[in-house]
């Protein structure tokens, strides 16, 4: 009998321990102790440690296990051993795993997943550990398909699960200074803005056919899992490790790669989340397998509040926005960028770094705006504090689906072809009937959202 008490008191300590994790609000913040008071500045006590499990620990998931170490990292998933083994020799004592669905159904202390797979994997990886119950930090771009954003954002409001979308620039005084004047009116109504990278180049591959034939599957790589909900194809070494990014089965393109972090500063500024009107592209040659290797994509969005018409445009691929008149001569635009256009000036602001009035003669007389954004420390750190009890992250899925949903309609009117009309309330395109298949697919046996 003292034995099964025992048992039962411990595992109601488990329970209570897990119940507070999984559910802190701000009404819970006043149960935990202070850090400072805990465990000395800078110093996480263990009482305080989230169990964390990782979904993808090679690459970036590297990186974000790093910015985690302070927790508990309980377990690593990866569908490739030989990319992984650097991080599994960083977090020895954690167990290691192929398949994260197993992972999350034999690992009950898990608290809180990050999920940094490829971006056709994103959502059923974070919607199974929301469903769980258990705190999701998902990178960008949030999902491969708009329907995806939307359920994910839906889900863990109703989980009541704290989230947070990997865009680190989001978390930077750089960005947060630029919605601060851009905000002030600095330079009057904006109501043109160009974002532009210059990415494929150099990096993947787009606009190209499936290659042929196959290679052999590496012994330390489940490729079948690697596909997950993706539709089977014979393993190439075309497209891994970084380069899947390319193929419309697996990434998001150049846009999906990069304007979650270069367009974040307009939606945050602007308050565009996923209503533009229409969405018009044009690009060079594409096809059924990869992204163009090139695109212009245009955005309108309507008056909003007190804020006028937006139009907004996208370039990618090497190509790019027209020169500024007031920009000098023998100024370059920078790899990745946007210009804001006001009716009483233009800013130009590269990725990461501050605004800068053009031409650079106006920043003699810059005034920086009192700040309205509080700073941040760190996307990882917002993440952690707001499990324990802090503030909701800057970047969490109510944010970041809608900056999601607007990336992936650039991608929905280039599979379209033409300019699509949208329908943000009801998820969809009001013009062109075929363009709705593109806001999700079907995904293979054994895989669900």
């Amino acid at each position: 009998m003292e034995d099964i008490a025992q048992a039962d008191k411990h595992h109601s300590k488990n329970i209570s321990r897990r119940r507070f994790l999984a559910g802190a609000t701000a009404a819970a913040a006043f149960t935990i102790v202070p850090r400072h008071v805990l465990g000395g500045p800078g110093h996480t006590p263990p009482s305080e440690k989230l169990n964390i499990a990782f979904i993808g620990a090679g690459g970036q998931g590297i990186r974000n296990v790093r910015n985690l170490s302070k927790e508990n990292i309980v377990a690593l998933c990866d569908v490739d051993h030989k990319r992984a083994a650097e991080t599994f020799k960083l977090q020895p004592d954690a167990k290691k795993y192929s398949d994260f669905r197993k992972m999350l159904d034999k690992e009950k202390s898990i608290d809180a997943v990050v999920v940094t797979t490829p971006d056709h994997t994103h959502a059923v990886a974070a919607m199974t550990a929301i469903r769980m119950g258990k705190h999701v930090y998902c990178e960008k771009p949030l999902t491969h398909s708009i329907y995806e954003a939307r359920m994910l954002a839906q889900e863990a409001r109703k989980a009541k699960v704290v989230t947070q979308m990997g865009i680190h620039h989001h978390a930077g005084k750089a960005l947060r200074m630029t919605v601060d004047v851009l905000k002030s009116g600095m330079i009057g109504h904006v109501h043109t803005v160009h974002f532009w990278t210059i990415r494929p180049r150099e990096l993947w591959a787009q606009g190209i056919a499936r290659p042929e034939g196959a290679h052999a599957i590496p012994d330390t790589l489940d490729w079948d899992l690697w596909l997950g909900p993706a539709p089977y194809r014979p393993f190439h070494q075309t497209y891994l490790p970084f380069t899947w990014r390319g193929w419309w089965d697996f990434g998001t393109g150049a846009c999906g790669n990069m304007a979650c972090h270069i367009m974040d500063t307009a939606c945050w500024a602007f308050d565009l989340g996923n209503r533009p009107v229409t969405v018009e592209p044009k690009t060079t040659w594409t096809n059924d397998e990869t992204y163009p290797a090139g695109s212009i994509i245009r955005y309108n969005f309507p008056a909003h509040g007190q804020l006028p018409p937006i139009t907004v445009n996208w370039y990618d691929g090497g190509l790019m926005p027209w020169r500024p008149p007031e920009l000098e001569p023998t100024r370059g635009l920078p790899g990745h960028g946007g210009i804001y256009v006001g009716d009483k000036g233009t800013i130009l602001a590269s990725l990461g770094g501050g605004p800068r009035l053009i031409p650079e003669t106006k920043m003699k007389d810059f005034k920086k705006p009192e700040p309205t954004l509080p700073d941040s420390p760190g996307p990882h750190e917002e993440w952690t504090d707001a499990c324990k009890g802090g503030p909701k992250p800057m970047a969490d899925f109510d944010y970041s689906g809608p900056l999601t949903e607007m990336v992936l309609l650039t991608n929905v009117a280039i599979r379209a072809g033409e300019k699509i009309e949208w329908d943000a309330q009801n998820m969809k395109v009001t013009n062109v009937t075929k363009a709705n298949d593109y806001l999700h697919r079907e995904y293979r046996n054994g895989w669900t959202l």
